[in-house]
Protein backbone atom coordinates (compact mmCIF):
# COMPACT_ATOMS: atom_id res chain seq x y z
CA UNK A 1 0.00 0.00 0.00
CA UNK A 2 1.21 3.54 -0.65
CA UNK A 3 2.94 5.33 2.16
CA UNK A 4 1.92 8.81 3.13
CA UNK A 5 5.31 10.48 3.07
CA UNK A 6 5.29 14.23 3.48
CA UNK A 7 7.76 14.56 0.60
CA UNK A 8 5.54 12.66 -1.86
CA UNK A 9 2.19 14.24 -0.96
CA UNK A 10 0.78 10.81 -0.22
CA UNK A 11 1.89 9.36 -3.55
CA UNK A 12 3.63 6.03 -3.96
CA UNK A 13 7.39 6.18 -4.57
CA UNK A 14 8.80 4.79 -7.82
CA UNK A 15 10.60 2.12 -5.80
CA UNK A 16 7.42 1.06 -4.05
CA UNK A 17 5.43 1.02 -7.31
CA UNK A 18 8.10 -1.14 -8.95
CA UNK A 19 8.13 -3.57 -6.05
CA UNK A 20 4.36 -3.89 -6.05
CA UNK A 21 4.28 -4.35 -9.83
CA UNK A 22 6.95 -7.02 -9.61
CA UNK A 23 5.06 -8.87 -6.92
CA UNK A 24 1.83 -8.76 -8.95
CA UNK A 25 3.63 -10.03 -12.05
CA UNK A 26 5.24 -12.86 -10.08
CA UNK A 27 1.82 -13.99 -8.85
CA UNK A 28 0.48 -14.18 -12.41
CA UNK A 29 3.40 -15.79 -14.25
CA UNK A 30 5.51 -18.91 -13.95
CA UNK A 31 9.15 -19.81 -14.61
CA UNK A 32 8.51 -20.35 -18.33
CA UNK A 33 7.29 -16.76 -18.68
CA UNK A 34 10.47 -15.36 -17.15
CA UNK A 35 12.65 -17.65 -19.27
CA UNK A 36 10.89 -16.49 -22.42
CA UNK A 37 11.20 -12.78 -21.68
CA UNK A 38 14.84 -13.34 -20.71
CA UNK A 39 15.47 -15.07 -24.02
CA UNK A 40 13.80 -12.25 -25.95
CA UNK A 41 15.79 -9.65 -24.01
CA UNK A 42 19.04 -11.48 -24.70
CA UNK A 43 18.26 -11.68 -28.41
CA UNK A 44 17.42 -7.97 -28.56
CA UNK A 45 20.60 -7.09 -26.67
CA UNK A 46 22.74 -9.19 -29.00
CA UNK A 47 21.34 -7.31 -31.99
CA UNK A 48 22.21 -3.91 -30.54
CA UNK A 49 25.65 -4.64 -29.03
CA UNK A 50 28.93 -5.92 -30.39
CA UNK A 51 31.72 -8.14 -29.08
CA UNK A 52 33.37 -5.24 -27.22
CA UNK A 53 30.22 -4.70 -25.17
CA UNK A 54 30.20 -8.31 -23.99
CA UNK A 55 33.92 -8.27 -23.27
CA UNK A 56 33.50 -5.16 -21.12
CA UNK A 57 30.59 -6.50 -19.09
CA UNK A 58 32.45 -9.80 -18.67
CA UNK A 59 35.51 -7.94 -17.40
CA UNK A 60 33.43 -5.89 -14.96
CA UNK A 61 31.63 -9.00 -13.71
CA UNK A 62 34.91 -10.83 -13.24
CA UNK A 63 36.36 -7.94 -11.27
CA UNK A 64 33.26 -7.70 -9.07
CA UNK A 65 33.38 -11.45 -8.40
CA UNK A 66 37.07 -11.29 -7.64
CA UNK A 67 36.51 -8.42 -5.20
CA UNK A 68 33.79 -10.28 -3.31
CA UNK A 69 35.20 -13.84 -3.20
CA UNK A 70 38.36 -15.42 -1.85
CA UNK A 71 40.56 -18.19 -3.23
CA UNK A 72 38.44 -20.86 -1.47
CA UNK A 73 35.50 -19.84 -3.66
CA UNK A 74 37.56 -20.39 -6.80
CA UNK A 75 38.86 -23.72 -5.51
CA UNK A 76 35.29 -24.88 -4.90
CA UNK A 77 33.92 -23.85 -8.29
CA UNK A 78 36.99 -25.40 -9.96
CA UNK A 79 36.38 -28.65 -8.09
CA UNK A 80 32.71 -28.66 -9.11
CA UNK A 81 33.59 -27.89 -12.71
CA UNK A 82 36.11 -30.71 -12.80
CA UNK A 83 33.39 -33.22 -11.92
CA UNK A 84 31.42 -32.59 -15.12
Amino acid sequence: MARNDNNNNGKMSREEAGRMGGEATAKNHDKDFYQEIGKKGGEATSKSHDKDFYQEIGRKGGEATSDSHDKDFYKEIGRKGGKN
